[in-house]
């Protein structure tokens, strides 16, 4: 039995939350237990944003976390304060395009990916999210991309085929 637990970290307007909630969902998907616990700083859009996500094989008793397996940063402000709950062997994503230095931690693994910089070579600023949701899913493997593709699908499904088509195509962007 396993139990993952994570944060996803960054700015209001980041996709943060979507992320969030698009593991959670695709946790469904597979039949596992899964929470999602926001948390908004005082202004939604640039405010801080971060959520809580655990996925499990039984039952979750509590939805707030202090040490996680991994964390996605998306801002230099998000690292520092989440690098800390990693526990020793842990992973962190860290978005390059907006972290300029490097985790100070040498007992993880850290993907450093410049998510805000590969969406706009791809057109869209706003994808950077789903490039790295990417990202940590393929490393991870706490969901399988077969699901969050369906959420994909379900979520931007009736906003029309073109945002479906470009939220796959950064979700399948990243390769190791």
């Amino acid at each position: 039995m396993a139990t993952h637990k994570m944060f996803f970290a960054g700015l209001g307007g980041q996709g943060i939350m979507l992320m969030g909630q698009m593991v959670g969902s695709a946790a469904i998907h597979d039949d596992k237990e899964a929470t999602f616990f926001p948390s908004y700083g005082p202004e939604m859009r640039g405010g801080t944003a971060n959520c809580t996500v655990i996925v499990s094989d039984k039952a979750i008793s509590n939805p707030v976390i202090s040490e996680s397996d991994c964390v996605v940063a998306m801002t230099l402000p998000s690292m520092l304060k989440f690098e800390p709950t990693i526990k020793p062997g842990g992973v962190m994503f860290i978005n390059t395009s907006m972290i300029h230095q490097a985790p100070k931690r040498s007992d993880i693994k850290v993907y450093e990916i410049p998510v805000s910089d590969m969406a706009s070579e791809m057109g869209n600023p706003r994808i950077a999210n789903m490039i790295m949701l990417g990202a940590f899913v393929r490393v991870t493997n706490i969901v399988k991309a077969d699901h969050i593709e369906e959420v994909i699908r379900d979520f931007f499904g009736a906003k029309g085929a073109d945002l479906v088509d470009l939220n796959l195509k950064a979700f399948n962007y990243w390769q190791e």
